[in-house]
C-alpha cells in the first residue's frame, strides 16, 4: 500500500543517440545469432537419428534455456535503444527480474551438468551409456530447473513484495535485483543477506563441479597416446573453458562483491559479457563446431 511509483526508469546502455544506434545494431546482430545458433541446435538434434545421445540431449535443453534467458531482457532493451523509451512498469520489471535470475541460475546448473556428462564420457567411456541413461538425463535436467526455482524464488518473491516510494531510476538496461533493493523504502538487510548466501551457493558451487570435471578431463586427455587425439581434445576443451571462464568471472565479480550505490557503468558492461556475449558464443562452441553436428547440418541443408 505504500508503493507510490508506477514505473521504473532504466537508464540503459548509452547516453548519446549515436551510441544507442550503434549498440542497437550490435545487439540485433547478437540476438539474431543467438536465436539462429540455438534454434539450429534444437532442430538438428531433434531430427537427426545419430544425434540422439545424452550429450545432444543436454545441448538441446541448454539451447532452449539460452533462447528463453536472453529473451527476458533483449526485446525490451532493443526497443528502448530504438525508441528512447526508458520506462518499464512495476509488474514488467518484477517479472523480468524473476525470470532473469531464475533462468540465469538454470544456465549455471546446466553448464555444470554438461561438464559432468563430458567427464563421464571421456573418463569412463565404457560405463557412459549405463550411467547416462534416459532416466538419469531426465532427472538431471528436472533437478536443474527445480533446484534453481527453490533457490531463487524466496529472495525474488520477497523483493517483489517490498514497497517503492521513489526514486525510481536504475542505472542498468534490465531490472537488477541489487538496484531494486536500493530503491525500496523499507529495510532490505535480510533480503540482501539471503540473496548473497544464495549466490554463494550457486556460483562457487556450480563452478567447483565444472572446474573439477574439466580438470579430470584434462588429466585423462594427457594420457591419450596419439598427439593428434590430444590436440583435438584440447582444442575442444580450451574453447569450452574460455566460455566458462568469461561467464563465471563476470558473474562472480558482478554479484558476489557488494553492489555500488546507484549502479555503475562497469556493471552494465559485465552484464553484457555474461548475458549476451557468452550466450552468442555458446551454440557455436558447444555444438556447431562438432563434426557430427556440422555433418548433420550439411545433410539437412542439402535435403
Amino acid at each position: 500500500n505504500r508503493t507510490t511509483i508506477v514505473e521504473f526508469v532504466l537508464l540503459g546502455l548509452a547516453n548519446s543517440r549515436r551510441l544507442e544506434i550503434t549498440l542497437f545494431l550490435f545487439l540485433v546482430i547478437a540476438y539474431f545469432l543467438i536465436l539462429l545458433g540455438n534454434f539450429s541446435v534444437i532442430s538438428i538434434t531433434l531430427v537427426n537419428n545419430f544425434l540422439q545421445t545424452p550429450m545432444y540431449y543436454f545441448l538441446r535443453n541448454f539451447a532452449l534455456l539460452e533462447i528463453t534467458f536472453t529473451s527476458t531482457f533483449m526485446p525490451s532493451t532493443l526497443y528502448s535503444l530504438l525508441t528512447e523509451r526508458k520506462t518499464i512498469s512495476l509488474p514488467g520489471c518484477f517479472l523480468q527480474m524473476m525470470f532473469f535470475y531464475y533462468l540465469g541460475t538454470c544456465t549455471l546448473f546446466h553448464m555444470a551438468v554438461m561438464s559432468l556428462d563430458r567427464f563421464v564420457a571421456i573418463c569412463h567411456p565404457l560405463h557412459y551409456t549405463a550411467i547416462m541413461n534416459n532416466r538419469c538425463c531426465l532427472q538431471l535436467i528436472l533437478s536443474c530447473w527445480a533446484v534453481s526455482f527453490l533457490l531463487m524464488f524466496p529472495p525474488t518473491l520477497m523483493t517483489v513484495q517490498l514497497p517503492f516510494c521513489g526514486p525510481n531510476v536504475m542505472n542498468h538496461f534490465y531490472c537488477d535485483a541489487s538496484l531494486l533493493l536500493q530503491l525500496s523504502c523499507a529495510d532490505t538487510a535480510f533480503i540482501e543477506e539471503l540473496m548473497f548466501v544464495t549466490l554463494i551457493i550457486i556460483l562457487p558451487g556450480t563452478l567447483i563441479v565444472t572446474a573439477v570435471s574439466y580438470g579430470c578431463i584434462i588429466l585423462t586427455i594427457l594420457h591419450i597416446p596419439s598427439s593428434a587425439g590430444r590436440k583435438k581434445a584440447f582444442s575442444t576443451c580450451s574453447a569450452h573453458l574460455v566460455v566458462v571462464t568469461v561467464f563465471y568471472s563476470t558473474c562472480i565479480y558482478r554479484y558476489i562483491r557488494p553492489a555500488q550505490r546507484g549502479g555503475q557503468d562497469s556493471d552494465k558492461v559485465l552484464s553484457l559479457f555474461f548475458s549476451v556475449l557468452t550466450q552468442m558464443l555458446n551454440p557455436y562452441i558447444y555444438s556447431l563446431r562438432n563434426k557430427q553436428v556440422k555433418q548433420a547440418l550439411k545433410e539437412s541443408i542439402l535435403k
